[in-house]
């Protein structure tokens, strides 16, 4: 078992809002994230520089992204291609994982990423993440219903095949010991895809949801990943891990008295 310290609160100088969805930068320098992600907000990127561990300084939503539609969960590989989720043409499109370049604050190039939607109605993709060298997207197939959702949730995996991604067609096989009847979401890969967090809700989502944050880990990138270990140090209803720059601690997201605020927890030695 891989056992972790004390969860230490993280802020964010200059910022008084709700955080959702953290993701770090590979080299640790940059923390994106999204504000809250309900339909009674404008939910929208925004990036901060690192001070410390568990200090960072807001440096504002991120520029030539935002929409009067929801844009979240952040992720970015070694080049600075940075992905995201954009529901603003899913009813026209039923897309909504998108890539940009990110450079000093702002992201250009944005297109959609091809071949990920089941192309159905109610199926979307609702969260993404990057491994660092950019060929591989651990991403989500969520099934919504008239009541929101989502009602079913788990990880697919799509490899980089020239200029295009592809699903992955062992992507169930690799995913055999994470992927459940539970709901499976907002997964964070280590820079060498050996080590994988994500967040479970077991049950059907209601007000008393409860959801929990899990690392497997395997012994080669093309392996399955093994049976998924509850981290039992991270309390609450928390989501949204993502890997520190050593890989060696995690940021995530707590509710906290109403409100989503951030932590850090690291591995002991």
């Amino acid at each position: 078992n891989i056992e972790f310290g004390t969860p230490q609160r993280v802020s964010v100088q200059g910022y008084d809002n709700q955080i959702m969805e953290p993701f770090l930068s590979r080299d640790g320098s940059i923390l994106f994230f999204n504000n809250l992600n309900n339909p009674s907000v404008d939910t929208n990127l925004h990036w901060s520089t690192r001070i410390n561990n568990t200090l960072f300084e807001y440096q504002g939503e991120l520029q030539g992204v935002a929409t009067e539609s929801l844009e979240g969960v952040p992720t970015m590989d070694q080049n600075n291609i940075l992905f995201y989720v954009y529901t603003g043409d899913y009813f026209q499109t039923l897309q909504s994982i998108y890539m940009g370049t990110y450079n000093a604050g702002g992201l250009t190039n944005i297109s959609v990423v091809e071949n990920l939607s089941l192309n159905q109605p109610g199926w979307l993709n609702f969260d993404v993440e990057v491994s660092n060298d950019g060929q591989t997207l651990y991403f989500v197939d969520g099934l919504y219903d008239e009541n929101g959702g989502p009602r079913e949730a788990n990880f697919s995996i799509a490899r980089k095949n020239g200029a295009e991604f592809q699903r992955d067609p062992n992507s169930a096989t690799i995913l055999s010991n994470i992927n459940t009847d539970n709901l499976e979401y907002a997964a964070a890969i280590s820079k060498n895809e050996l080590e994988l967090c994500f967040t479970r809700i077991i049950g059907d989502i209601s007000p008393d949801s409860e959801a929990k944050i899990y690392i497997a880990t395997r012994t080669s990138s093309d392996l399955p990943f093994s049976e998924p270990q509850l981290i039992s140090e991270i309390t609450g209803f928390v989501e949204g891990p993502t890997f520190s720059a050593d890989d060696n601690g995690l940021y995530y997201h707590k509710k906290e008295n109403g409100d989503f605020v951030l932590y850090y927890i690291e591995k002991q030695p």
